[in-house]
């Protein structure tokens, strides 16, 4: 079940891959009956011929990296060991790409990168100089409707103007000029369906609640638009330089799946969890609304950019178990990984309180090496402490046994680390550890610094060391199997999600917040310690009201947050 909203608006790694994860040599599974596959052949639900963007390999996604490679090794002769402790754990991740082909300044989806670990590179944020951030001046940007999904970045050398995209509620699209605020372009979709049209849920009107995802080198955005008056989920492909709907779109997806004899109650599906390119095809994440009404279950549609009526689809078999948390869609460029809540009225599983790997095609064998499923997850299910709680996070941790990991924190304030290239099936998880005194409902962060790994999410920490504090960060250790320990708590006095800034990704790790639905205040925590970078407390510093789970963006040396009407910019001094 989905986390409630705020009801005053009644809106509903040691060390961690670095961002831009290599496309792993997966095998494919045999198809199964679990795989709702749509062959290629249906119609669009636009006439025209779909647009077909310039052939670009694997359209903003990591390259592939030959694991099988023997690369030369950084020489740590004559260095104490602490330094080569250090040196042998950034020079594991430092083979893997870095970030999106447009640019390492562009942000072209939820938490910048496929593994959703939420680590941003920008050299000019220090904790020197973090300490010195403020509210800039000379940007101001208002929007309409409540924001919900995460603002992208666009650096665009190629117009000389940097963009940022804001998606809203009210199903409005904003392109804003990322120096000043001023709107480039904005278009409303269609017009959002209020909540009383819905049989349950929060969010009031309902529009576009989920992160969208750039294609840089089509310049095109994709999103799920809810729109009135029939309750439908529209997926749009606009132009990034005027707004224009791309050829072929949008895409209705109940008449879409229906066409390939699959029933999809748009009404009783939500679509808050982030979208995700990989390989030409868009992923978008379906779950059900606040109240868990109808017969809603856990959708990824996958809709290839080239050809949008060639819609495949995968669902839980059993009612519920909806993909809903912030992050969506993680992928290590070739397989999907989600995470599923509560099903119900399920005799034998069916889909939910789970880890699922999606292979190419959207094909689940119910293979035990594509799910991992806690054994009480029946007792998950009648006590609605979804595992689902947060998307799952990829990363890899040398030294450890297993170290292709996947990390999920649940509704029952429970980390789990699964391996991700074997997950298991319904079985204990190679690690797992309670970890908060609540709920953990959250889009969360993976990081390494020279020191260790460590995961971050907004909760009420478990165990903490010397304070307690809603914002908690837990080290991941390399062993066999890997453990968990609390290593900080911090108070953000809000219910934001985290993001990390590093200077190269490892170097001053910040773990940025904001107080959404509390002091409406960016907070900067250090990524080893907790300590407080920035408080955010000055005097032009407060922000308007900021929707649950929020998570700020760094592009160029500026952090941005959107609020329920406007974007706001900090830089340092």
């Amino acid at each position: 079940m989905e986390a409630p909203g705020p009801a005053a608006d009644r809106t509903r790694r040691g060390r961690a891959r670095r961002p831009g994860v290599p496309i792993l040599r997966v095998g494919h599974g045999a198809e199964s009956a679990w795989s709702d596959h749509l062959a290629p052949g249906s119609q669009s639900s636009q006439a025209g011929r779909a647009y077909r963007p310039p052939s670009t390999g694997r359209s903003g996604n990591a390259p592939i990296v030959d694991l099988t490679a023997s690369p030369r090794p950084i020489s740590d002769e004559g260095l104490p060991a602490p330094s080569r402790l250090a040196l042998a754990l950034i020079s594991a991740s430092a083979l893997l790409p870095s970030g999106p082909p447009a640019s390492a300044a562009s942000i072209l989806q939820y938490h910048r990168d496929l593994a959703r670990d939420g680590v941003y590179v920008d050299a000019a944020l220090t904790r020197a100089t973090a300490a010195t951030l403020h509210r800039d001046p000379t940007f101001t940007a208002t929007t309409q409707g409540a924001t919900y999904a995460q603002p992208l970045y666009l650096d665009d050398a190629s117009s000389g103007r940097d963009l940022i995209l804001v998606a809203t509620e009210e199903n409005r699209v904003y392109a804003l000029d990322a120096t000043t605020g001023a709107p480039v372009w904005s278009r409303q979709l269609a017009a959002p369906v209020p909540l009383s049209a819905l049989p349950c849920g929060n969010i009031d009107p309902l529009g576009i609640t989920g992160t969208p995802v750039i294609d840089p080198a089509s310049r095109t955005v994709f999103l799920d638009a809810m729109t009135a008056p029939d309750a439908r989920h529209l997926v749009f492909a606009l132009s990034v330089d005027d707004g224009a709907t791309r050829p072929g779109y949008p895409v209705d997806v109940a008449a879409a799946l229906a066409r390939r004899g699959r029933a999809f109650d748009s009404a009783v599906q939500n679509q808050r969890g982030a979208l995700a390119l990989v390989a030409g095809t868009v992923y978008v994440p379906y779950g059900g609304h606040f109240g868990d009404c109808g017969n809603y279950h856990g959708w990824v549609v996958g809709i290839p950019v080239a050809d949008p009526g060639a819609v495949r689809a995968w669902r839980t078999k059993a009612r519920g178990g909806g993909v809903w948390a912030p992050g969506g869609v993680a992928s290590d460029g070739t397989s999907l990984f989600v995470t599923t809540g509560n099903t119900f009225g399920a005799a034998r599983w069916g889909g939910g309180e789970s880890i699922i790997r999606l292979r190419p095609r959207l094909v689940f064998g119910a293979r035990r090496a594509d799910h991992f499923t806690p054994p009480d997850w029946r007792a998950l299910d009648a006590n609605d402490v979804d595992l689902g709680g947060t998307a799952p996070i990829l990363f890899d941790l040398p030294g450890a046994h297993p170290s292709a990991l996947v990390v999920a924190l649940g509704k029952n304030g429970k980390a789990y680390l699964a391996n991700r290239t074997k997950l298991g099936g319904v079985r204990r998880a190679p690690a797992s550890a309670t970890v908060a005194s609540g709920a953990i409902i959250t889009g969360a962060a993976a990081y390494t610094t020279p020191t260790a790994t460590y995961v971050v999410f907004k909760g009420a920490g478990a165990r903490c060391p010397g304070r307690a504090g809603d914002l908690t960060a837990i080290r991941i250790g390399a062993a066999s199997p890997p453990t968990i320990a609390t290593a900080w708590c911090a108070t953000q006095h809000g219910t934001g999600s985290p993001m990390v800034t590093t200077l190269d990704g490892h170097a001053e790790a910040i773990v940025w917040s904001v107080g959404a639905e509390g002091d409406g205040r960016l907070h900067g925590f250090d990524g080893d310690t907790g300590e407080l970078v920035f408080a955010g407390d000055g005097a032009d510093d407060v922000m308007g009201p900021i929707a649950r789970f929020a998570t700020p963006i760094a592009a160029k040396g500026r952090v941005f947050v959107a609020g329920m009407s406007a974007v706001y910019a900090f830089k340092p001094q």
